[in-house]
């Protein structure tokens, strides 16, 4: 799940993302648990979850929450969770209902802070809180105490009534999950995660597949090899769905451009081009936008599938450059055919990328092959 592409009221969507945890949330899931045990403290509660919480980002809010119901719940585990589940609202009846449950966040941080003395009673747990919003991150201390336990549990529910369940058995178990813990003896040995992906492979669930094609997109960071192995498998059947989960859990390799990986998805090394890339305004200050403009030419006897990159080197603090690709266009280059392509990258700041004054080299990548590049100056 993709936090940030939740939608839950357009009160929250208006305030910090941060901020959806506030003296509200902390009232709103007091009443919630108040309905189902009484003689809930409600006012205690909402004290304790609330306590210096503008000094608190967002993980350390759900956590302060988690341990206000720690501490105003049975301090029997068991008991506790029966609670918890017991309040949870309806069932999630589509994807889209399912980030709504954000509230449902710190019952999730609950099972994981306070539940792994307790194996199934939090897996059950676990099973309900996905299907009003996710127990992708709940699980996670689960599968590193409890391996074998866990991955038996969760192959058992690969054919489950529920899309959400079925997804949280690939969601749950990605080695690299954003804002969760990395998984490090999967990354080290993938191999139980592949019994949970060869079973979900043909989901009837977009929602499900879309999460097999990021496990594996997981995976290629650290075993390419056996990522390419498996698709080169899944691809000899075909079957509806199977291309598209290919192609996106291969998009890190393919970026990369990774000869296999780019077959595999039907871009096969070109043959005969005819590329140039030309920038367009040679000096750009931050917050503009550097024009190029590339010119591809199919010389070769047979029409071609293209994939069409373009990468970034950007200066940084040290002199030194990185490089970023980014997507520009998938085309069907006719034999002869000559192709335009314009295109602006804006020049600006973000969060996880600071920019330098320098010589900024520009280059377009086509099926993994680099053909030609500019360069500009970045003031």
């Amino acid at each position: 799940m993709d936090p940030l592409s939740s939608k839950a009221s357009t009160a929250s969507e208006r305030k910090p993302y941060k901020d959806w945890f506030d003296k509200a949330a902390a009232v709103a899931l007091a009443t919630q648990i108040d309905t189902v045990h009484q003689g809930f403290d409600n006012k205690a509660f909402v004290r304790a979850s609330v306590r210096n919480l503008e000094s608190l980002e967002f993980n350390g809010r759900v956590k302060q929450f988690a341990a206000a119901m720690r501490e105003h719940l049975p301090p029997a585990y068991p008991k506790a969770i029966k609670i918890l589940v017991k309040s949870l609202p309806t069932m999630a009846a589509d994807a889209k209902s399912v980030t709504d449950g954000w509230l449902q966040w710190p019952i999730g941080q609950f099972i994981a802070d306070y539940g792994t003395d307790h194996l199934y009673e939090s897996l059950d747990a676990m099973v309900e809180v996905t299907q009003r919003f996710s127990s992708e991150f709940a699980v996670r201390p689960f599968v590193a105490l409890y391996p074998d336990e866990v991955f038996e549990y969760l192959t058992k529910l690969t054919d489950h009534k529920s899309e959400h369940v079925r997804r949280w058995c690939s969601e749950g178990t990605r080695t690299r999950l954003p804002w969760g813990i990395k998984l490090h003896q999967l990354i080290k040995d993938p191999s139980p995660v592949w019994v949970i992906l060869d079973q979900l492979i043909d989901d009837d669930s977009e929602y499900v597949r879309k999460s097999v094609a990021n496990n594996i997109n997981d995976l290629s960071k650290d075993h390419p090899q056996q990522v390419l192995k498996h698709c080169r498998q899944w691809k000899k059947k075909s079957k509806p769905g199977r291309d598209w989960i290919i192609k996106h859990g291969l998009r890190t390799l393919i970026k990369q451009g990774d000869a296999a990986a780019l077959e595999l998805t039907g871009f096969a090394p070109p043959s005969k081009l005819h590329v140039s890339l030309k920038v367009l305004d040679k000096k750009i200050q931050l917050g503009g936008s550097v024009g190029m403009r590339a010119i591809i030419e199919n010389r070769s006897d047979q029409s071609q599938s293209l994939m069409v990159d373009y990468i970034v080197h950007y200066v940084r603090k040290n002199n030194v450059t990185n490089k970023k690709v980014f997507k520009w266009k998938s085309v069907e280059l006719g034999s002869g055919d000559k192709l335009t392509l314009d295109k602006k990258h804006p020049m600006k700041e973000t969060t996880v990328r600071a920019l330098y004054k320098g010589r900024h080299k520009l280059e377009i990548q086509i099926n993994g092959q680099r053909c030609a590049d500019a360069h500009f100056m970045f003031e």
